[in-house]
């Protein structure tokens, strides 16, 4: 009899673990993409075809970018006078000034680099530690 009190307990201690699961998935931000979503407005007008979702911001883009990666490292960061560049494993988040703020544009990495590259050039590697070009026997040759 003293073992049901135990197995009220885990039980218990189950079900509020489940429910707070059920939370976070619904409520959470488990990506670059979900922490930009959930704190800046849409700017549909502003999408760039179907490739990248564009939101913004009144902060600037370096405030911007500093929020997000505080929240989110990238894999890459690159900076200029044009924008802040970010490059997450399947992401990139790019980050440019408008008057009075920032349009935050939303894309993946495999159509963003293309768009990007003469801007980012060699800055961003494809993949974590890896180059654009690749790897495996016989690369760079």
């Amino acid at each position: 009899m003293k073992y049901r009190g135990w197995f009220v307990v885990g039980g218990a201690f189950a079900l509020v673990g489940a429910l707070l699961a059920v939370f976070a998935i619904f409520h959470g931000n488990f990506s670059p993409r979900g922490y930009v979503q959930d704190r800046y407005a849409r700017s549909a007008a502003q999408d760039i075809g179907g490739d990248a979702t564009a939101y913004r911001s009144d902060k600037a883009p370096s405030a911007v970018a500093d929020e997000l990666t505080n929240a989110w490292q990238p894999a890459d960061r690159y900076v200029d006078a044009s924008g802040v560049y970010l490059r997450y494993d399947e992401d990139s988040v790019v980050i440019l000034p408008l008057a009075g703020g920032s349009l935050i544009l939303l894309e993946r990495v495999v159509t963003a680099y293309p768009r990007y590259s003469s801007t980012v050039g060699n800055a961003w590697g494809w993949g974590r530690g890896s180059t654009v070009r690749g790897g495996g026997p016989g690369a760079g040759k």
